[in-house]
């Protein structure tokens, strides 16, 4: 729980995730995903494959909306929106203010927005790497704090009813789609999609968890498990990083994800519910075609 004077925990429910087809705390190389204090959240895509809606995690009225400045990249505009929503729920999220990015408003100050209603249209801006997918960025401030700043969120936690499923994954599959940067692969596979979130688990069967973070082209990543992990995670035998004294943010090791033995850029590792949940290779510098067979390892470098 959340004490709105001070600086602590929210957890967010079933309530508010349940309406996405994916989220991630850690697969950001932004300080203000630390230790798990923001969360991305991608919702399913259209017939056509694009993904425009933007359901609004949280009910609450509208403070604010403005446009700001974005990281220059040649593939993206160098403005972003933001919009600060005062919230009254769903469960902690009240008394709070969520920080929302990447959302062109079609909302103003004044409105009254209900969970899963449209706050506008998703759009890319110069903080998105090419590989990345649309998606909602959200963190969530106490009133003591300043809703403008990048950092300084408050850390968010996982309801039990959302908590997601480890699967295991002997690091092979085969390739069923494909972009400039990325490959995907048709393993692990979803064991029952819409249902409930997945993700890659880690080694050992007794203590397992979730893999969640860019490994290793962002500096950290996260792990989400219902005990307490060893100091050390692996995946099939290699040793991924260190996991810090809270119990889930991980610092990669020196390490070099392969495939088919070729250095790739990494791996995305996030929590999803959809039927298209696969292993995804951030792969810029080596193409793969559909069909192909690969095999993922992680060595120290």
């Amino acid at each position: 729980m959340i004490d709105v004077t001070g600086t602590d925990t929210v957890t967010l429910s079933k309530t508010v995730l349940s309406q996405y087809a994916r989220f991630s705390l850690y697969n950001s190389p932004y300080p203000a995903h630390d230790a798990g204090c923001a969360i991305d959240l991608y919702p399913g895509t259209l017939r056509d494959g694009r993904t425009t809606a933007a359901p609004s995690p949280v009910a609450g009225t509208v403070r604010e909306t403005r446009t700001v400045r974005a990281p220059p990249k040649p593939y993206a505009p160098e403005h972003d929106h933001l919009i600060l929503i005062d919230c009254d729920g769903p469960g902690d999220c009240a008394g709070l203010t969520a920080r929302i990015l990447h959302v062109d408003p079609a909302v103003e100050a004044g409105d009254r927005v209900e969970p899963g209603e449209s706050l506008g249209n998703l759009v890319r801006a110069g903080f998105f790497a090419p590989w990345v997918d649309n998606h909602l960025h959200v963190g969530f401030r106490t009133p003591a704090q300043n809703p403008y700043r990048a950092s300084g969120s408050v850390s968010i936690e996982l309801a039990e009813a959302v908590r997601p499923r480890p699967l295991a994954w002997d690091g092979t599959g085969t390739v069923v789609a494909t972009g400039e940067t990325y490959a995907v692969l048709d393993a692990p596979t979803h064991p029952n999609p819409g249902e409930e979130f997945v993700g890659v688990g880690v080694d050992d069967n007794d203590t397992s968890g979730v893999l969640d973070g860019g490994l290793p082209h962002y500096d950290g990543g996260g792990v989400y498990s219902s005990t307490r992990l060893p100091s050390q995670v692996s995946l099939n035998g290699d040793e991924l990083g260190s996991v810090a004294d809270d119990g889930r943010s991980i610092t990669w090791d020196d390490v070099v994800v392969t495939a088919n033995g070729d250095p790739i850029t990494g791996l995305s590792l996030f929590c999803a519910r959809d039927a298209d949940f696969g292993a995804k290779l951030i792969c810029p510098k080596r193409p793969f075609e559909d069909g192909e067979q690969v095999q993922v390892r992680v060595r120290g470098q």
